[in-house]
């Protein structure tokens, strides 16, 4: 099989984390695999000798001209391999794809990987996206926010867990507590300083480590402060070996308005850690998390909660473990190779 993944570079997001893991899966299944990247070259993750890397052009800040050369870009790009299958990842990177291959023989498929309710030009993206051979969501309440034609050419597919993690860790946890994410305001970071500062008054032997960049990070500093928690608050920035760091942290927090389905989150719960997730449309959370069972689930932006579930896994050593425990087993669940096969036999349907 011959596949082609479309994104806009490989820059650390959730998304690219899916692209780059099904690419090595597929690779080591023998396919040719290119991921065809728009708008620069960068790469964080690790990628099988076999992915193709083919970048066409770099990031246009909004500017028409470049998006325009970008388009034409792809259309040669694709009608250059027309026996390849065609996958895109995000709505705006979806939408070029798709117009870029109107015409052409290739099979598109394009997967939504946040909230559909949270695009601002929904009428345009469905009208697009009827030209589409295929859909993929993460979960029936996003695939429910479209079309009934759309649907029909849809499929349900998780997120995977990478074969790969480090081992669950088994023994005394530190007293500190890990969050991942873009410092934007989708992941609500905001509202975890506020659940922290409480939970810092029992709890003072903690420290909260936010790993991630983006445009508030001055903003969050300044607001720790505030709260005159700055010296138990780390920004760790970008780490490639978060998942080796926080193995043996007390605690995963995940604090977003809403998200996809948070593959931060399925890996902290992977190594064992006890994790909290608010339970934010579009129901990615509370596709991994049993609440009580596997982790705790509390309502979106709301601190008290998310502060009192904070001091219950702290405060309730054999729930932690149990929680972890459970936890752990989503390796199974969403195993890399189990959730690569449903996107394979999707992609050659």
């Amino acid at each position: 099989m011959k596949i082609i993944f479309v994104t806009s570079a490989l820059h650390g997001g959730g998304a690219e984390r899916v692209i780059a893991t099904l690419a090595n899966r597929f690779a080591m299944l023998g396919d040719d695999v290119t991921i065809l990247m728009t708008a620069g070259d960068e790469c964080v993750y690790p990628l099988h000798k076999h992915v193709r890397l083919c970048v066409i052009g770099q990031a246009s800040h909004g500017n028409p001209a470049i998006q325009i050369k970008r388009l034409l870009r792809m259309r040669r790009y694709f009608r250059a391999h027309p026996d390849s299958k065609i996958v895109s990842f995000s709505t705006s990177m979806n939408l070029f794809t798709i117009i870029a291959a109107l015409g052409l023989k290739n099979r598109v498929i394009v997967s939504e990987r946040n909230d559909p309710h949270r695009c601002s030009y929904r009428r345009l993206r469905n009208l697009v996206y009827a030209f589409g051979q295929g859909f993929v969501f993460q979960t029936k309440q996003a695939r429910g926010c479209f079309p009934a034609g759309i649907r029909k050419k849809s499929i349900v597919i998780p997120n995977p867990v990478r074969a790969e993690l480090p081992a669950v860790f088994t023994g005394e946890r530190e007293h500190k507590i890990a969050a991942a994410g873009r410092l934007e305001p989708q992941k609500n970071h905001m509202l975890l300083l506020e659940a922290f500062a409480g939970f810092h008054r029992c709890f003072p032997d903690y420290t909260l480590h936010i790993f991630g960049k983006g445009s508030l990070e001055q903003a969050l500093k300044s607001r720790a402060a505030e709260l005159k928690i700055e010296r138990f608050v780390v920004f760790e920035g970008f780490r490639s070996d978060i998942l080796e760091m926080i193995r043996t942290y007390g605690m995963y927090v995940l604090s977003s308005d809403y998200e996809g389905i948070s593959n931060s989150l399925m890996e902290a719960m992977a190594l064992g850690l006890p994790c909290i997730s608010t339970d934010c449309p579009i129901g990615g959370s509370a596709l991994c998390i049993r609440n009580g069972i596997n982790g705790l689930l509390v309502p979106v932006n709301n601190a008290f909660a998310l502060r009192k579930a904070m001091e219950k896994a702290a405060g309730d050593r054999a729930l932690a473990d149990r929680l972890g425990r459970n936890g752990a087993k989503i390796r199974e669940t969403f195993a890399e190779e189990k959730v690569a096969d449903l996107w394979r036999a999707w992609i050659c349907s």
